[in-house]
């Protein structure tokens, strides 16, 4: 099953490759690491977001993402991130 969020023909491309174990691996570490590193105020401080945009792209470019998709996938994963952190800073 495809994730909402992933551009088809990206699926296509890990998939046609045997390679969807590493976008589950690519999503886990997304998400440990923005959820270690979010304050409170996150998504208003411009420094906070800066260091979570190198960390998310350090990410990609680990697991050989595609380099022409990197920048509107680390937009999504921060996006996906603000609605996320509302939960995580309830729980």
């Amino acid at each position: 099953m495809r994730p909402k969020s992933l551009d088809s023909s990206l699926y296509r491309w890990y998939n046609d490759r045997g390679q969807v174990k590493t976008l589950k691996k690519i999503a886990r570490e997304l998400v440990a690491t923005v959820r270690k590193n979010v304050s409170i105020d996150w998504t208003i401080r411009d420094n906070v977001r800066a260091q979570l945009r190198v960390y998310v792209k350090r990410i990609l470019r680990k697991y050989g993402y595609p380099p022409d998709k990197q920048e509107k996938a680390t937009i999504t994963v921060l996006e996906q991130a603000e609605v996320l952190s509302e939960g995580w800073a309830a729980a």
